[in-house]
């Protein structure tokens, strides 16, 4: 069954990922159904039974994505995160839907000297990332067709991200502290997009990585945006242990994309260009 010919059920189609992706299949002549808060709530079973009726894709950007709040709310965090991606996972295999299920670098420890493969084993060390990963194994447990998708440091325009949260404190504070021992991959939500409507084309199965190419650490990423924002603020280096929050963070968030680049037609862009683009419509 073509694309075009199968309905497409976008959950949390009103946050940061999720919004941008129904821009992203509108413009390419896909008519998805949007879901979330208040009208559809991902952890009521009736909400997502209806849901789930007659999709042949489904398209899971719901989330509990409040990384500290996750560390007091963590049956909450499950319910969302883990409990609800199962259930989905039944409903969608007795419907015979495909799933795409979002999830996150925060499945791993960030220990490994080198960037993370899918087959690497998953060490989460705070309760959002273990929640994450429990909702991909009730996923994979459930017999559906699924294709899990890691992402990270995602920001975007409908969202609180790290973007969103510098230029705020950037214009309260002539002094920032930034951590220069987390590296990663800046992510635009527009991007990720980009890839998920790719992915609907042949549905693979699977767990898979997706992140801008190139790799930088936070204080890195927060010099870049100053610098291309002109902002008159001093940027200072510092270490994670500098600052107390109650969830822990993994230093390297580094992903090996190959895995995904093969499924797509171009390659995956250099993180500067389209962080520039976003910082350009701030």
């Amino acid at each position: 069954m073509a694309v075009n010919d199968t309905r497409i059920v976008i959950l949390g189609g009103r946050g940061m990922l999720g919004s941008d992706l129904a821009v992203t299949c509108t413009r390419r002549g896909l008519e998805p159904v949007v879901l979330d808060l208040p009208q559809f709530d991902i952890t009521n079973a009736e909400d997502l039974r209806k849901a789930v009726a007659d999709a042949g894709i489904i398209i899971n950007c719901a989330a509990y994505t409040n990384v500290d709040g996750a560390e007091s709310e963590a049956e909450l965090a499950y319910r969302v995160n883990a409990e609800a991606v199962g259930r989905l996972g039944v409903l969608a295999r007795q419907a015979d839907a495909w799933v795409l299920h979002v999830s996150t670098d925060f499945v791993f420890d960030g220990r490994s000297d080198r960037p993370y493969v899918e087959t690497d084993p998953p060490n989460p060390i705070n309760m959002y990332g273990k929640s994450k990963l429990a909702g991909e194994r009730l996923l994979a447990q459930s017999g559906c067709r699924h294709c899990i998708l890691r992402v990270e440091w995602t920001y975007g325009a409908a969202g609180n991200n790290f973007v969103t949260r510098l230029t705020q404190r950037a214009k309260a504070d002539k002094m920032l502290k930034v951590v220069d021992d987390q590296v990663g991959s800046p992510t635009a939500t527009v991007e990720v997009s980009k890839a998920i409507f790719e992915l609907l084309k042949n549905r693979p199965e699977g767990i898979l990585h997706f992140a801008s190419a190139g790799y930088v650490s936070r204080y890195e990423m927060a010099r870049f945006i100053v610098d291309k924002l002109s902002m008159a603020i001093n940027v200072a280096p510092c270490k994670t242990g500098d600052f107390q929050s109650p969830a822990a963070r993994p230093l390297n968030s580094r992903f090996d994309c190959s895995k995904i680049q093969r499924l797509l037609s171009e390659p995956i862009e250099e993180w500067q260009a389209p962080l520039e683009r976003f910082l350009r419509q701030l």
